[in-house]
């Protein structure tokens, strides 16, 4: 069933739209020009299917990482998002290889949370984000920074703290993006715990960090 929606996907390419796309993505990767939702709607059954079979299909995901057009990617990444109950400390060797495979934000966003709900709570991941917010792709580090996201009193304050330390006096704007948008995520949660971490590291913070940080505070 795969082939066939790679041959659907083709089928469906837009070429005024996927100069626009690629446009917007900074020219990075070639596009098909499929917008999200008929993206979403032609994979629907195949997404079903694979659910059924409950486990993951890596070598679909290798297959879709590999080809040139950005859509394949992020049909990967939904994919994995879809089937992530399946995932475990396992997988993260194959994980790292897509987070630094054809690297930037789209794809890193859609797999950080995936990542961070690997069998949670796992020790393994823990131990592979705090090496990973060390590394020197910076791709791994945002998805140390940002693999808690949304987990609310789920967070787990100190390992944030110790990948947040891990960061700090960074320059790259997608490092410090990502440590603002974590720590103005769990100010909607523990707002008194991003205050502090906010005041006792500010000169190793950066203005952008401090205003994505603050905005609900």
């Amino acid at each position: 069933m795969l082939e066939q929606l790679i041959i659907q996907l083709y089928q469906k390419k837009n070429t005024r739209q996927a100069v626009q796309m690629a446009a917007y993505m900074r020219n990075q990767f070639p596009f098909l020009g499929i917008r999200t939702p008929e993206r979403k709607k032609l994979c629907t059954a195949y997404f079903k299917q694979e659910k059924a079979k409950k486990h993951i299909d890596w070598q679909a995901v290798e297959r879709l990482w590999a080809l040139p057009e950005r859509e394949f990617q992020y049909i990967a990444a939904d994919y994995l998002r879809i089937m992530q109950s399946f995932l475990t400390e396992q997988d993260l060797s194959r994980l790292q290889k897509l987070v630094i495979t054809k690297s930037w934000w789209d794809t890193v966003d859609n797999l950080d949370q995936t990542i961070g709900n690997i069998r949670f709570p796992c020790q393994t991941v823990d131990d592979a984000m705090l090496a990973w917010s060390k590394a020197d792709n910076i791709w791994l580090r945002r998805v140390a920074i940002n693999h808690q996201l949304l987990r609310k009193e789920n967070t787990k304050p100190d390992l944030l703290k110790r990948i947040l330390l891990n960061n700090l006096n960074q320059t790259e704007f997608f490092i410090n993006k990502a440590m603002g948008w974590i720590l103005r995520d769990y100010s909607k949660t523990n707002p008194e715990w991003v205050r502090t971490f906010i005041a006792e590291n500010k000169a190793g913070l950066s203005q952008l960090t401090i205003r994505e940080a603050e905005k609900y505070l």
